[in-house]
């Protein structure tokens, strides 16, 4: 298992963190290909296509200090799989902060914005918003209420953006039509629940006004080539 990319994520790269907020990261990792080839042909386990850690205590030297990290990694032909489908927390990963990167994920960089199509952003973006809404309207005496409120309307604001200059917004201080001060009042319980509402919808809105003008073409064929470069090289 070998990583080619890491980044940060979460509220520290969205500018909506906190003192003690966790340390979120994500990931994409190759692994052997005689692995994989065993595997599929019955001689051996199956590789792992993601990896995950949850509450690992790390040094940490911010301003906002936390022995709380969440690192999760995909590998490499699961991820391109992902953000093929336009799942809108793989697609984060090709515009976050860089934490570590081979050259392999710089290249991966580079596939960006060939990896996704208007469709399946906002099919999936859309689709995530909506069962993050669920979960806001399910559960207001939960304290994760407003969580759920702050990604519906992070993940429209995103896909809006995507799909309209090509370019997905992580660090949000700089979002559009006062986005980060509606989320940070929400991050602070400050909203209602028809606030919440009316706001999403009008993002949702957005999307897909933006889906019906976006001239984004997909290139699975690159994606393709850049998986096969990667399977020969790392073969052991």
């Amino acid at each position: 298992m070998r990583t080619i990319l890491k980044v940060l994520v979460g509220s520290r790269a969205h500018g909506l963190a906190r003192e003690g907020s966790d340390a979120d990261y994500r990931g994409v990792f190759v692994n052997s290909t005689l692995a994989i080839l065993a595997a599929q042909a019955g001689l051996g386990e199956r590789p792992r296509d993601t990896a995950w850690l949850e509450g690992e205590v790390k040094p940490d030297t911010s301003d906002m200090a936390s022995d709380r990290v969440d690192d999760t990694a995909w590998e490499l032909g699961h991820f391109l799989n992902l953000a093929a489908r336009g799942n809108s927390t793989a697609l984060e990963v090709l515009w976050a902060p860089v934490v570590e990167s081979t050259a392999y994920g710089a290249r991966l960089h580079v596939l960006r914005n060939v990896a996704w199509s208007p469709r399946s952003v906002r099919d999936a973006f859309v689709g995530y918003a909506s069962n993050q809404r669920k979960k806001f309207l399910a559960g207001m005496a939960d304290p994760r209420a407003r969580k759920y409120a702050c990604a519906n309307l992070r993940v429209l604001y995103q896909g809006w953006r995507l799909l309209e200059p090509g370019e997905l917004p992580v660090d949000l201080r700089g979002a559009l039509d006062d986005v980060y001060a509606t989320l940070t009042r929400w991050r602070d319980g400050d909203y209602t629940v028809g606030e919440v509402v009316e706001a999403c919808c009008d993002m949702e809105a957005r999307v897909q006004v933006a889906y019906a003008v976006c001239k984004q073409r997909q290139d699975l064929g690159a994606l393709t080539a850049f998986l096969d470069d990667v399977r020969k090289t790392f073969w052991y």
